[in-house]
């Protein structure tokens, strides 16, 4: 079996902008997983903590917004090739609105799983 290559998206959004996210998001889902070569797309929210917790306790709720929201996206292909394809999609398509929701431009990381 190949490995899948990966892509985890940061987004950092601004306080008064989760609803906007969160609908853009809720429409931009199913087109990102419609991509050739997409096998997944998740995302979350970024709202418990283990900072200050206890090893094998569960983690602790946020209470408050310092700065903004981070949203964390893992989106995985069968090949670099399409994740290639996809991203250069992503950015043509979306990038500008996306941008608008952010307090900085968005953290793309990307490689191979680990198996």
């Amino acid at each position: 079996m190949e490995k899948e290559f990966l892509v985890h998206l940061l987004f950092q959004v601004k306080p008064d902008k989760l609803d906007d996210f969160e609908a853009l998001w809720a429409a931009l889902k199913p087109e990102m997983a419609a991509q050739p070569g997409c096998t997944n797309v998740t995302c979350f929210k970024r709202f418990h903590t283990f900072d200050g917790v206890e090893w094998g306790q569960p983690p602790r709720e946020l209470t408050k917004i310092v700065k903004c929201v981070k949203y964390h996206a893992l989106w995985q292909f069968d090949t670099i090739e399409n994740c290639g394809r996809a991203q250069g999609w992503l950015m043509e398509n979306h990038y500008k609105a996306l941008a608008k929701l952010l307090i900085a431009p968005f953290d793309i990381s990307s490689g191979y799983e680990v198996q």
